[in-house]
Parts: C-alpha cells; structure tokens; sequence
C-alpha cells in the first residue's frame, strides 16, 4: 500500500541545540564561517556539506535555483564551477550578481551569501579541472548543452562512450581530458553574510554581517564588516 504523503502544515520541529550571540562573535564573517562548516562536516548528518543553493536571475530578472557545490572559499570569495552555456552560467553572463544558501538542516543552522559574481581565469578552472575524477571530467563534455532538451538518457551515454574512447583513462594524468571552453568557475564576492540559527518557538538568531560598498558598486574588500541583528 502507498504510503500517504504528510501533510506539510503539520510538520514541525523544535530547534533547541545553540545559539548565536553577539558576544564573542569574529570581526570576520570567514571565520565564523569555517568554524560552522566544520561543525556540519563533522556532524555526519549532511552527506555533503559543501552542498550549496545557488540563485541566479536573468537579464529579464526571472529567477532560477539550484544545487551546487562549494569548492574554495576565502576573502576574494566563494567559488564554483559549472558549465558556462547552462542556465546559471547565461544569468550570470548577464546579471552578475547570485546568493548562496548553505542549508545545513539536520544541525539547525543555516548561512546566506550574496554579492556580485565574478568569473574565474581559465588557469583556475583548468587547475581544478585536473583534479576531478576521470568520470566527472568526460561527464563535463557529454553534458556540452547543458540545460538544453534531449531526446533521452541513450544519447547522453553515447556521448558519453564516444568521448572515453577519444580519450581513455590514465591514471594520474589529471589532463588527459582537456578544459572545455564551455565550462569554468566563478566567484560570488560577498557583500552580505548572514548567519542563522535555530531557536525555540521560532525566535531564531539572525545575525548579518554587511560590508560596506565602493562608490563603483563593488564590495570594498578592505574594509572592515558590520553586524546587524535581524529579526526573525
């Protein structure tokens, strides 16, 4: 028998494991932040961790989401790599601006990034490019068009044989498979960090760190941050 589905008005949980106060809290937003990703890292609970929502908007500002993953972070940034002709990769060509929202449920906290976006070199996306698995770089070639329509998971696997054939696994050599010119990284430049986390009764802590912005519109990475309490 089907099991019946739950009915989402009634599903609720009760956040009682931290807080997140003023007191104490780091000058700098990367330092709370890495703290808090090696909590969820070593929690066992999140599978990967470094799983991130991506938000992009196009230049007609229809939004779009997804789920991506986390690979660098540091004062320029937080960086990712995707295919360049996709959905996100044409919002991000023409609106360059994202938010990330690193949704690490099971420990009750949750981080919100936002600010401008800005491409990587290609000497960066082809030095991670060489460190993916041998199966991952041939599936960046196959999926070529990605987020276009395709007649069926058969053509995908084609493609997919075709390029293993082209270029056959050797151990070790990270560049057997070339950098495509579709694909590469990008950097979401923070302007905004915002922390939260939950709390009982739904009176959560949200604590936002806010850089200030250049007379040119960019986050000024030499300044220092502020912190805003916001309401829950």
């Amino acid at each position: 028998m089907e099991q019946p589905a739950p009915d989402p008005a009634r599903l609720r949980r009760s956040y009682e494991v931290g807080s997140l106060t003023e007191s104490g809290l780091p000058a700098d937003p990367l330092a709370l932040f890495t703290g808090w990703f090696a909590d969820a890292a070593a929690s066992e609970l999140l599978p990967e961790p470094n799983a991130m929502i991506l938000a992009t908007a196009s230049d007609r500002a229809v939004p779009s989401a997804r789920t991506v993953l986390l690979k660098g972070y540091g004062p320029p940034g937080f960086r990712f790599f995707t295919n360049l002709t996709s959905r996100k990769g044409q919002d991000l060509a023409a609106n360059p601006r994202a938010a990330l929202v690193f949704p690490w449920h099971p420990v009750h906290r949750q981080v919100i990034v936002s600010g401008p976006v800005v491409p990587l070199t290609r000497e960066e996306s082809a030095a991670y490019f060489g460190t993916r698995p041998y199966g991952s770089r041939l599936g960046a070639w196959a999926s070529e068009h990605q987020s276009a329509v395709i007649d069926g998971r058969e053509e995908l696997e084609a493609r997919y044989a075709e390029l293993a054939e082209r270029w056959p696994d050797h151990p070790g050599d990270g560049h057997a498979v070339p950098l495509p010119e579709f694909w590469g990284g990008f950097r979401v430049v923070p302007e905004t960090i915002e922390f939260w986390q939950g709390r009982p009764d739904r009176l959560h802590d949200r604590l936002r760190y806010v850089r200030p912005v250049s007379p040119e519109g960019e986050p000024d990475v030499d300044a220092g941050w502020t912190v805003d309490r916001l309401s829950p």
